[in-house]
């Protein structure tokens, strides 16, 4: 069996408030927030349980984030203690929400439960018969790809036009529904989790399997690309009364894919600034513009954001694609060596081997 790790704050890495980088036309000046107040940027070592929430480095972060008094200090660890209890919970939450849609959710277009070639656009096919091919190298895969500056991300067509509709329109219909909902993490409060859809193996994991990994082992070997076994897979939604745009972070995950799928909307663009291990005195930003039916590949420590939509309403399907070869040495999110807690499906795609065994599941940081 494996083990799973806890994430503490988030799912995503928090950085410093976009005032403090050189800004990109106007990015969004307002400050980090996780919904967990006080908890907003501490280390997250802090979150694992109350043996790390009272361990000696503790005080010291706190002071530096304005702690001061006694008062101060026990009222944050109150909030950082029921965090840890909070996110105990999800993913048991998460577990019975699926029960429940399995039973009882009525899907308007089941098709586009299981991915089938005709979804993936011809364009893409192609790159991935290239990537499968004798002599496939980073060099020839680079001639398909769209590059933006030196920051190794890419984009690509993904989806068909008529798959992206279909799929849009079961989102909707679900959102629609007295189904219970669980959100994608504590930035985004719009948008659905697709292992409760239970998409997970009909759809995502050969999508990531059998299409994916083949590009990102040439893209990104040194991250894991020839070896993501695990994924987190949600979409978000972004609209004018619901949520307008994402704050500077970084992803729990080793690459991350990110396809905007429609609909009508203008303004909205992503933004990318450094790699979080490699940060420079002054980050430098660029924009990128969501194209329907493509996907931007990036690294999951690539920090970025979403700037504010303008008008309409925008869906993307973001994929965290993980490899526990990778994480399982150091885990993204809290720079440690990872100590593990068993979770359900995926957790967090960290992998322990029991008695010399090789590792069957995928699971969760306790110090993250």
């Amino acid at each position: 069996m494996t083990k799973n790790n806890r994430r503490k704050t988030g799912e995503n890495g928090r950085v410093p408030p976009l005032s403090v980088f050189a800004p990109v036309r106007n990015l969004p000046m307002r400050p980090q927030t996780d919904g967990s107040g006080a908890l907003r940027g501490l280390d997250r070592g802090a979150f694992a349980g109350r043996e790390h929430v009272r361990g000696p480095a503790v005080p010291g972060a706190l002071r530096e984030r304005g702690c001061r008094s006694e008062e101060q200090f026990r009222e944050v660890l109150r909030e950082i203690e029921a965090e840890v209890q909070r996110r105990k919970q999800l993913i048991h939450q998460s577990v019975e929400r699926r029960a429940i849609i399995s039973k009882c959710y009525k899907p308007k277009h089941p098709e586009v439960y299981t991915l089938q070639d005709s979804f993936l656009a011809p364009e893409f096919l192609e790159i991935v018969r290239f990537c499968t091919s004798p002599g496939a190298d980073l060099q020839g895969l680079l001639c398909y790809l769209e590059s933006f500056s030196d920051k190794r991300i890419y984009r690509l067509p993904v989806f068909t036009e008529e798959f992206c509709q279909a799929f849009v329109d079961e989102l909707e219909n679900f959102e629609q529904s007295d189904m219970p909902k669980g959100r994608p993490n504590t930035m985004n409060n719009y948008g659905v989790l697709l292992n409760e859809l239970g998409m997970d193996e009909p759809f995502l994991t050969p999508l990531r399997e059998r299409f994916l990994q083949p590009i990102t082992a040439l893209l990104y070997p040194e991250l894991g690309g020839a070896c993501l076994d695990s994924h987190k897979a949600f979409v978000v939604k972004y609209s004018l009364h619901e949520d307008l745009d994402l704050s500077s972070h970084y992803d729990n995950a080793e690459v991350t894919l990110n396809v905007s799928l429609g609909k009508e909307f203008t303004e909205g663009n992503l933004y990318f600034g450094d790699f979080n291990q490699d940060p420079s005195p002054v980050p430098q930003y660029i924009e990128v513009e969501h194209v329907g039916g493509r996907g931007l590949l990036h690294r999951g420590g690539q920090i970025h954001g979403a700037l504010p939509i303008a008008s309409g309403e925008r869906w993307n399907l973001i994929v965290w694609m993980r490899s526990s070869a990778i994480r399982n040495q150091l885990c993204p999110m809290c720079n440690r060596k990872p100590e593990l807690v068993e979770a359900e499906g995926f957790g967090d795609g960290f992998t322990e081997a029991l008695g010399g065994e090789v590792a069957q599941t995928v699971n969760l940081c306790a110090l993250g």
